[in-house]
């Protein structure tokens, strides 16, 4: 089991910046291949494709971090943590949840991040939902 403090509501948004970045990598990396594979292929098709792709990749990649080591590389340097509410690891399937609930803020503009401003606890509503919380983590 893994304890910690509950991340300030400032160090789990800079860390957000810095995801940002990685996020950026990935998908590049990720949009290569699909790219080249539709590029013949109808326009509507190949884009929805590509989406589809990109957001299967970043996915991976998120839930594989998460129900690993409970960090990204981010995590890491901003010393933050992802565990379940009962402290221990996240599983794959709370991973999996925790990913799709954030995948549904975006086109919410961003509502499930604010919704740490009212949250009781101070959690995003991702988190909230996936049964997950973010710590601060002293190596």
């Amino acid at each position: 089991m893994i304890s910690g403090t509950t991340a300030p509501l400032k160090r789990r948004l800079l860390g957000l910046i810095y995801e940002a970045l990685i996020l950026a990598a990935i998908l590049l990396a990720a949009a290569l291949p699909a790219v080249m594979l539709t590029r013949t292929w109808e326009p509507a098709l190949a884009r929805a494709t590509l989406q589809t792709w990109i957001i299967i990749a970043c996915g991976g990649f998120y839930v594989w971090q998460w129900s690993g080591a409970g960090q990204t590389l981010p995590m890491k340097t901003w010393r933050l943590r992802l565990i379940s509410i009962d402290g221990s690891p996240v599983n794959h399937a709370r991973a999996v949840l925790r990913y799709a609930c954030a995948l549904l803020s975006l086109p919410l503009l961003g509502l499930g991040y604010a919704w740490a401003l009212v949250d009781r606890d101070g959690q995003f509503l991702h988190d909230r939902l996936a049964g997950t919380r973010l710590v601060t983590h002293i190596a």
